[in-house]
């Protein structure tokens, strides 16, 4: 399930691509318009900054910005920023995971059908398919 962490995330870069003027966009602007508390957006902002996602300026004018054109976000790359892995089962979550059944786990050719089409569905929707 995706929480509202990665379901507000997304709804902060649309709100940004929707609203797009050149200038940066205050916070308080977008939690008004997506009905958000501000201080949880400061949260999410934060980490779509750091990862590079989004650029921020602080004082009169700041506020927040796309780093790139919105049919150059993928959804997949939003929602696993926030979210972590779309990976249903930790052997194909994480690299490292030893499992000890994987070479005769009859289940894991579903799974990984499975996960292979959800990161499909997710990183080939752009913003843009959301505008």
């Amino acid at each position: 399930m995706i929480s509202t962490r990665g379901r507000y995330a997304l709804r902060v870069m649309l709100d940004l691509a929707e609203n797009e003027n050149g200038k940066y966009i205050p916070l308080k602007d977008i939690a008004a318009r997506q009905e958000i508390s501000k201080k949880y957006l400061e949260i999410i902002v934060k980490d779509l900054v750091v990862n590079g996602l989004l650029i921020g300026a602080s004082g009169k004018g700041g506020g927040y910005k796309l780093c790139r054109a919105p049919e150059e976000y993928s959804i997949g790359e939003i929602i696993e920023l926030m979210e972590g892995s779309l990976a249903p089962v930790a052997c194909l979550s994480d690299a490292s995971y030893d499992c000890q059944r994987q070479k005769i786990c009859k289940t894991l050719p579903l799974w990984m059908e499975y996960h292979q089409l959800v990161h499909d569905f997710f990183y080939k929707k752009k913003l843009t398919d959301l505008l």
